[in-house]
């Protein structure tokens, strides 16, 4: 504790008295039903305010129908809403903890009212995330939309919230109205920036003056826009007494919008942790209220120094929360080295939610989040005899949740090392935090008893003889290797030896294969000062730039020199160059001095016959299914035990 006294010290915000300066941020869950409160949100919740975080604040909740980006977000605008809400905020109190309604409206970052032509913004300017332009606010639509922020915020404090936390940040409504990106308004709500933050005020003073002086009201925002031609940290610096005067309590200093370049908003492996503190002390110097912080935070004693050198007040651990809801019992009790990092990978909180019609928050490491409801708490009522075959993500989380929940698990890989693909995978650059979570994965299988067999090459014998009670085959996929003239060269190799090290990465390089794989072993080379092309056969690039690490991949390549030639195919390889197809017509590759192979991985099941035939009871998870991400690898591999009882 005395380590971290200054994380660990309370804090006072007008009525509220937090027992430490750590702060659950609001993330979307997409777990509500018609906007209300559902028992999937209110699971979710208690397990995260059993972290014992001092502040959680909800995800969004509409202020006001024409905000409300769809059922599955909470809502506040009508007493319909109030039963769930006052639940919501009950199970928070109930597990010790303060929380903070956050009072949202998406203006024109509304995907289904752009569509029907119903999304309102301060001005008809298209949306840098979906291409569609809202309607024009009216001064009555403007009047209507900041008193809705104020009755929401009455209907908080009613429901027993402890405080309220207006959003305007990340390109929401508030934050339109604040960007001459979006603001082209001539009358007093846009032109300067003070007359564009106008409507940020009013909304502020309409809350303040729905919830009296005692309530808190935090106000979360983007420091600064982050975008070409978007305002500064210097210009939100201006304007942050006015906000504080109008009744903001707490600044609640995020970056960035939707719109931002490298989803900045939930930053990639590429920012390092706290990257955003200092902006967060420069709002602090505008402002004599609080700031919380915000930056991929996962490491406790990181955040206690940001508050011990005056950069912040309070520290915002978001996705850390939802990989490790225990992450804070650990660091006060001495026990850092078992917390589960985030490895910033966003495929289950973000791209989840964002990119996957009707599916609901997850996290791609921590198979709980979002399933708290079906999440088997142990031991089971029958442990069981379970064999193992692989130990990629899929084969160690089924090793994990096995063992935690009493079952008898023997793992088998057939490597001398544990980690299956994600061993390749996370030696790529910016990809250290998979290695991160690998080792601790590893580690913990190892402390709960599971016994271990590299190097073993199971075959449905062994399976038959085993006296196995279930069987889960977790044997990922393996690398396709294409045939072409002169593939059986010296200086062919594949990604896999490479980024191993096995093979020295030469210095005019071909990658074959544009997906994942190939764009991160490309990156690989030119970060070991290879000249790198990459060739791929479609006419788009497998690796969208719509994603926060497919967007950074990109960028990271092309400033590095690399060439990726989509629509290309590989014809023949020569010593010294490579004949490619493109658009018909053949062109000669030169200098080549080696050629990676990363054409993509195939599902490597073949046991599942031999199960059969034998009937053993089994299933098959993970890429061994499809190849695919982390997420349901992991997910997949969970419920195979889960689903034991």
């Amino acid at each position: 504790m005395s380590a971290l006294k200054h994380l660990f010290s309370p804090i006072t915000i007008r009525s509220m008295t937090l027992a430490n300066r750590a702060v659950m941020p609001p993330m979307g869950t997409s777990l509500a039903r018609d906007s209300m409160v559902t028992e999937a949100n209110l699971a979710y919740m208690r397990r995260q305010a059993s972290s014992g975080v001092g502040l959680v604040i909800t995800e969004i909740a509409a202020v006001h129908p024409t905000g409300c980006y769809g059922s599955d977000q909470i809502a506040v605008y009508d007493d319909r809403f109030m039963p769930g809400l006052e639940k919501l905020a009950r199970v928070v109190h109930e597990a010790g903890g303060k929380v903070a309604l956050q009072l949202h409206h998406t203006g024109r970052e509304n995907f289904f009212l752009l569509q029907e032509g119903k999304a309102i913004g301060p001005s008809a300017v298209r949306s840098l995330v979906y291409g569609m332009a809202p309607q024009e606010m009216s001064l009555d639509m403007i009047r209507e939309v900041v008193a809705s922020f104020g009755t929401a915020a009455a209907r908080a404090q009613a429901a027993g919230f402890d405080a309220v936390e207006v959003h305007g940040a990340h390109g929401y409504l508030l934050t339109q109205f604040l960007s001459a990106i979006s603001n082209r308004r001539k009358d007093e709500y846009g032109g300067s920036f003070r007359n564009r933050a106008r409507f940020m005020i009013e909304v502020l003073e309409a809350v303040r003056g729905a919830v009296g002086e005692d309530f808190p009201v935090l106000l979360r925002v983007s420091a600064e826009e982050f975008i070409k031609t978007g305002y500064t940290v210097e210009e939100m610096q201006g304007i942050l007494p006015d906000l504080v005067r109008a009744g903001a309590d707490v600044i609640h200093a995020s970056i960035g919008t939707h719109g931002s370049p490298g989803g900045i908003t939930s930053a990639p492996p590429e920012y390092e942790p706290g990257f955003n503190a200092w902006r967060a002390r420069r709002l602090k110097e505008a402002a004599e209220v609080p700031v919380i912080a915000v930056g991929r935070f996962t490491d406790p004693a990181e955040a206690d120094q940001v508050i011990a050198r005056g950069d912040a007040d309070m520290v915002a651990f978001g996705r850390q929360q939802l990989a490790d809801p225990d992450y804070l019992k650990k660091a006060r009790e001495g026990r850092p080295e078992e917390i589960r990092k985030c490895i910033a990978c966003n495929q289950g909180c973000i791209e989840r939610v964002m990119f996957e019609p009707g599916k609901s928050i997850r996290c791609a490491i921590n198979p709980e989040t979002g399933q708290e409801l079906i999440y088997p708490r142990g031991p089971s009522k029958k442990p069981r005899d379970v064999c193992v075959v692989g130990s990629g993500p899929a084969g160690l989380t089924t090793a994990y949740e096995g063992a935690r929940l009493g079952h008898r698990v023997s793992l088998f890989e057939k490597e001398p090392r544990l980690g299956g693909n994600l061993f390749y995978a996370s030696r790529a650059p910016h990809k250290d935090l998979f290695a991160g979570w690998l080792e601790w994965l590893i580690k913990q299988v190892r402390s709960m008893g599971v016994e271990i067999h590299t190097g073993v090459h199971v075959t449905g014998t062994l399976l038959k003889e085993g006296d196995w009670d279930f069987v889960v085959l977790a044997t990922g996929s393996e690398k396709i290797i294409p045939e072409v003239p002169g593939g059986q060269m010296n200086h062919v190799h594949d990604a896999w030896q490479i980024l191993d090290e096995s093979v020295a990465v030469g210095k005019d390089v071909v990658v074959v294969g544009g997906g994942l794989v190939g764009m991160e072993t490309a990156d690989f080379c030119a970060e070991r000062g290879a000249r790198v092309t990459v060739i791929e056969k479609l006419d788009q690039s497998p690796v969208p730039k719509i994603t926060s690490h497919g967007y950074m991949l990109h960028r990271r390549l092309k400033e590095k020199g690399c060439a990726l030639l989509l629509g290309t195919s590989l014809a023949e390889i020569r010593s010294e160059s490579v004949v490619v197809v493109k658009g018909g017509e053949e062109q000669v590759l030169t200098p080549t001095d080696q050629v990676i192979m990363a054409v993509g991985m195939k599902p490597c099941d073949d046991l599942s016959r031999a199960l059969d035939t034998g009937g053993i009871p089994y299933r098959v998870v993970g890429d061994a299914v499809a190849v695919r991400r982390i997420i349901e690898a992991t997910e997949e591999g969970a419920r195979a035990i889960w689903d034991l009882g």
